[in-house]
């Protein structure tokens, strides 16, 4: 099993920045993919940003120059970085963790992001 555990939510104005990290444990099969995904009341979740083992970076056109995804293999963390934020970015953020080797797929409890003046 692996959990993962996220922090770095909270209020923050428009045009401010927030850093989101998401730490793993358990049983984490590599290579593997981290990622982040939002989820607003009555919408389906959608993707924002994933990183895989080696780096490679994929964002949701939305968030692309503002939001800035990267891990720390040693720590096992993956990091969201915010900039720029906007009202429209106000959601439920998840934190994923994905293998090859591994047919099961986790989930954080998410973390609230709120953008509002």
């Amino acid at each position: 099993q692996v959990q993962l555990v996220e922090s770095g939510g909270g209020l923050v104005q428009p045009g401010g920045s927030l850093r989101l990290s998401c730490a793993a444990s358990g049983s984490i099969f590599s290579p593997n993919a981290k990622g982040w995904y939002r989820q607003v009341l009555g919408k389906q979740r959608e993707l924002v940003a994933v990183i895989t083992s080696l780096g490679r970076t994929n964002y949701a056109d939305s968030v692309k120059g503002r939001f800035t995804i990267s891990r720390d293999n040693a720590k096992n963390t993956v990091y969201l970085q915010m900039n720029s934020l906007k009202p429209e970015d106000t959601a439920v953020y998840y934190c994923n963790l994905n293998s090859p080797l591994d047919r099961n797929e986790y989930w954080g409890q998410g973390t609230q992001v709120t953008v509002s003046s």
